[in-house]
């Protein structure tokens, strides 16, 4: 697990690297032997919570990309307008909701040498009620289970009825409700890769963050305490 003792990169750094993520995105490809570089130092997972425990099927990326230059433009201006409140700067996180449940739009970028991974993730079920496997809606209110977007701070862990969860706080008035609401992030059975195969889209959740179950591992690794998650659909 990352701890809050990493080092920080120099603020000259991040911009420089942030300022050309925004101009033209890294390549999804371009991530597992630059992002082990970058956590040498870190905690390492077990193999085998890295392992599938079965064949999974072929996942187009959202974007050759990653993510638009606008989407990436408000990540940053997020992270810019919210800077006291993360304490780690050095990696965002980018839920891409245009695009589908299908694709792998939960992305990892690292602002310091410009890599990425990218996985799958659920949205809610009130933000798809036709079950579409697109996202059509955002809402903050208590009981519409519902994605919220905006600027969230990764916080603690837990044990919850979903298992090994991790909390998120709203930094955002499109989101400041997402701790009262338990939108979290959290692994599921809907949201493993197995589910593109049979249905074709993932299944939905209450408005969490869920990701596949033999991903949630490395997704508390690469997210870590103390840095955001930015949730937007342009």
């Amino acid at each position: 697990m990352l701890t809050m003792r990493e080092k920080a990169p120099t603020r000259r750094g991040l911009l420089k690297t942030a300022g050309a993520l925004a101009g033209a995105m890294v390549l999804p490809d371009a991530v597992s032997a630059a992002m082990r570089a970058t956590e040498s130092g870190s905690a390492q997972l077990p193999s085998s919570s890295l392992a599938p425990v079965r064949p999974t099927p072929k996942v187009t990326p959202s974007s050759p990309r990653v993510v638009s230059p606008d989407l990436m433009r408000k990540a940053l201006a997020a992270l810019e307008r919210h800077g006291n409140r993360i304490a780690l700067r050095d990696r965002i996180v980018i839920a891409d909701f245009s695009a589908p449940s299908s694709q792998r739009r939960f992305h990892f970028i690292d602002l310091v040498n410009g890599s990425s991974v990218s996985k799958l993730v659920a949205h809610g079920s009130g933000s798809d009620p036709a079950h579409s496997g697109y996202l059509q809606r955002f809402s903050n209110q208590n009981g519409s289970n519902a994605s919220c977007e905006g600027a969230f701070l990764a916080s603690d862990y837990y044990v919850g009825k979903h298992g090994r969860s991790q909390r998120l706080i709203g930094l955002d008035p499109t989101n400041d409700n997402a701790l009262a609401r338990a939108i979290v992030v959290h692994g599921a059975w809907y949201s493993n890769a197995d589910m593109l195969q049979k249905h074709g889209r993932l299944g939905r959740s209450q408005g969490c963050f869920a990701v596949g179950e033999n991903e949630l591992a490395e997704v508390f690794q690469r997210l870590g305490q103390g840095r955001m998650i930015y949730a937007a659909k342009v």
